[in-house]
């Protein structure tokens, strides 16, 4: 019976849907859960975000061949694909592929296993795991043989405050403190910033990208400008490589946002740990934890990472890094007190295991709050675990990914501290218009 159960995987994002191609590959029954409307429904939220990295590194093997069988036309390898194009050209026809094995406007609220809360020893490794979902047909519960959590984490933005928590008043500033990176082709989102000014808080390529953004937008309408607010005391190599970065997408990037900065589109405040968020005449007026208080601002655009929601796996034995987040065999692989994305190696189920036999976290959740994921790490990740769910353990070691080279970020890193990457790190989300990252050079 428990055969014939499914694999339960959560999120049918990049690395969900090739989690799915490789069980289908290895004949295993799957059923992806989808809290969204359609594939890839995290990607299409930065949309208009183009990726650093080529659709060369953006297509998974096993789901390049489930697609090969449906007419499916591979994008030119040598370009650089925006969100939308990588959901709509990749993500939405290998969901279709897979047919009804994926279950749009699922929501998954909670995973266990079958008559075992998390504190029942007895008997628990025999019973299936039991999924609870809410559609809108109310609430259904689905038994699983195992389960692979690939939903993310762009639901679950760091706050604004420097301790990890929201700032004083960052809740209450509603929609004038966004956590996502501005789409200024959106009348509503440019109306919000055109001529007016934006505080722009956190130190990686989301960062940059807003910047960059916003010095556009003020050479199209006067009176814009932008205030870049960084928790260092410098500003450092916070613009990257440039020209010596082997992504030359990213690379052109730092160089747009010096210019930007040199240019007096954007204006830089260093050594600013926000504590508070005020509200004064109709303007946010930012506070540091000494009570410095930077001149007031319109909006502040807060792109200070991610972190994973892990309400739903209350009653799921999880091991993890008490710091991290992530699988505590991974950890130590992805700490970005010690590493750059440089510097991070492919891995697969070995490293993502868990005192719950059968439960993975897979894709960018896995990684916890460390911001160095590239989607082919993602891939890497469900090859094995599917491998591994299928009793072929010989493949469940193998590794089978050699990652690209990502120029700046080896030998030392291309930031000197951890704080650095936690706000954003050399791979992590960001972007541009036409330079940018959420989950492919990282990551929302």
């Amino acid at each position: 019976m428990s055969e014939e159960r499914p694999v339960v995987v959560i999120g049918a994002g990049p690395t969900g849907l090739a989690a799915a191609a490789e069980l289908v590959e290895r004949g295993l029954p799957v059923l992806v859960l989808e809290r969204g409307d359609r594939a890839g429904a995290a990607v299409t939220g930065w949309g208009h975000v183009r990726l650093f990295s080529f659709w060369r590194d953006l297509v998974a093997p096993a789901a390049e061949k489930l697609l090969s069988g449906t007419g499916w036309r591979r994008p030119d390898d040598d370009r650089y694909p925006t969100g939308r194009e990588w959901a709509e050209s990749y993500l939405a026809p290998l969901a279709e592929a897979l047919g009804e094995r994926v279950r749009f406007g699922t929501e998954v609220t909670g995973v266990s296993r079958l008559g075992r809360d998390r504190v029942v020893d007895a008997g628990r490794e025999r019973q299936p795991f039991t999924v609870r979902v809410r559609t809108g047909r109310g609430e259904e519960r689905v038994l699983a043989r195992a389960v692979i959590d690939a939903s993310g984490t762009w639901g679950t933005p760091n706050p604004l405050g420097a301790d990890g928590l929201p700032a004083r008043g960052e809740e209450a500033a509603g929609d004038r403190v966004s956590h996502r990176m501005p789409d200024l082709t959106d009348p509503g989102v440019r109306s919000r910033h055109a001529g007016r000014t934006t505080a722009v808080v956190g130190r990686g390529h989301s960062a940059l990208t807003a910047l960059v953004a916003l010095a556009a937008l003020a050479e199209e309408e006067p009176g814009t400008e932008a205030v870049w607010v960084l928790r260092r005391g410098e500003v450092g190599d916070a613009f990257g490589g440039g020209e010596s970065d082997q992504l030359a997408g990213r690379g052109a990037l730092g160089l747009r946002a010096k210019e930007a900065v040199e240019a007096g589109h954007v204006r830089i405040v260093t050594g600013f740990r926000t504590a508070e968020v005020r509200a004064e005449h109709g303007r946010l007026v930012l506070v540091d934890e000494g009570g410095r208080a930077l001149e007031p601002v319109d909006a502040v655009v807060a792109l200070t990472g991610f972190r994973p929601d892990l309400s739903m796996l209350s009653e799921i034995r999880l091991g993890l890094d008490p710091a991290l987040q992530a699988p505590v065999e991974l950890a130590p692989l992805i700490d970005p007190n010690v590493h750059s994305c440089g510097t991070v190696y492919p891995h697969g189920a070995r490293e993502l295991v868990h005192p719950e036999e059968g439960f993975y976290l897979a894709g960018m959740k896995s990684y916890g709050r460390a911001p160095t994921f590239l989607a082919l790490t993602g891939y890497e990740q469900v090859r094995s675990i599917a491998a591994r769910i299928a009793g072929d353990h010989e493949a469940a070691e193998r590794v089978e990914l050699v990652l690209p080279e990502t120029g700046v970020c080896g030998g030392s890193g291309l930031f000197d501290d951890a704080e650095a990457e936690a706000e954003g790190g050399c791979c992590s989300t960001g972007g541009t218009q036409d330079v940018a990252s959420p989950l492919a050079v990282r990551a929302p």
